[in-house]
């Protein structure tokens, strides 16, 4: 008989878990997706289309747990349940349907970062290795027991997306590896210590906001977490809202000693060597920081309008725009 599954999915995550899964045989009964949010911006594969495509039924509750699809999923009498990165709890009456369990692959190496935007909170907190994990799903959020996971390295200027990007084939490969195992009873779960990890909530726009008080490494590590295509890190001066949209990290010491500022630096037009001495710059938009170290400025807008050099120069008559208190 063949092994069957509901599966609750959504995002590039759960394409890949939905694949791993045919290509092990699963006969999949039932997909459990979101609809996408118009204000989003989506980047991601469709887990819909690809259902559609492998003839699937799909549906897209506002909420999963009511009475109705605990019910229809219930009458499916699947052996298996599976969530790749759909983004509601699912209810213990959903998790006590399937007789061989319900399991959740989380982006984060459990228990760290359990939670909401597991790669944006470890790309925003400058860690240098994040993954995805397969753990039992119980009542608590990512805390039921360890099943597999598989790391990925983040580097000093990889954005939360640049991440994200590295998870999908890490997925593949942790579900490539354990699923054959899990399928057949062959592979025992380690009960996870949630003391040594973490959790954290959802993030708003608002949480974008940037503290010049902060160093230029932290104010880095923000700015990639919520860079494109997430809403991006913001400040506001003189009543206007400037975004930066990227930003590159190598420790350079600040140019303006003691000043908060962004500036733009090119030795071609009197910002560049005779005033920074022997740094060559470039032709980009600088950010001295209070622990006088300084950033590049990858892409800087201001009231939704990307500026370059003549924008800025028009709006600071080509001073450095001061960000101290």
């Amino acid at each position: 008989m063949k092994t069957s599954a509901v599966v609750f999915a959504y995002h590039n995550i759960g394409v890949t878990g939905i694949e791993c899964l045919l290509q092990a045989g699963v006969e999949i009964k039932l997909v459990i997706t979101h609809q996408d949010d118009p204000d989003e911006n989506i980047w991601f594969g469709s887990v819909a289309e690809l259902a559609n495509r492998h003839r699937i039924p799909v549906i897209t509750p506002d909420n999963p747990n009511q009475a109705e699809v605990i019910n229809r999923i219930a009458d499916l009498q699947p052996q298996w349940l599976f969530s790749f990165y759909y983004r509601h709890m699912l209810s213990p009456e959903l998790l006590a349907i399937p007789p061989r369990g319900a399991y959740n692959l989380h982006g984060s190496l459990l228990p760290k970062y359990r939670g909401r935007a597991p790669v944006n909170w470890a790309v925003l907190h400058g860690e240098a290795t994040t993954g995805v994990s397969l753990h039992q799903m119980v009542e608590k959020p990512d805390a039921g027991s360890l099943i597999d996971q598989q790391a990925v390295a983040i580097l000093p200027n990889d954005t939360a997306h640049d991440v994200f990007l590295k998870l999908t084939p890490a997925a593949k490969t942790l579900l490539d590896r354990c699923l054959p195992l899990l399928l057949t009873g062959n592979i025992e779960p380690k009960p996870l210590d949630l003391a040594q990890g973490s959790y954290f909530g959802g993030r708003k726009p608002e949480h974008g906001r940037i503290d010049w008080n902060q160093s230029a490494w932290t104010i880095h590590n923000l700015v990639r977490a919520v860079a494109p295509p997430y809403p991006g890190a913001f400040f506001d001066s003189s009543g206007r809202r400037f975004f930066l949209l990227g930003s590159h990290y190598s420790g350079e010491t600040a140019v303006h000693s003691g000043k908060v500022c962004i500036y733009w630096a090119d030795s071609t037009d009197g910002g560049g060597r005779a005033m920074h001495g022997a740094i060559a710059e470039d032709g980009h938009f600088y950010a001295d920081c209070a622990d006088n170290k300084r950033f590049r400025i990858e892409q800087l807008s201001c009231d939704g309008i990307a500026l370059d050099h003549s924008a800025f120069k028009a709006m600071t008559g080509d001073e450095p725009l001061s960000l101290n208190d």
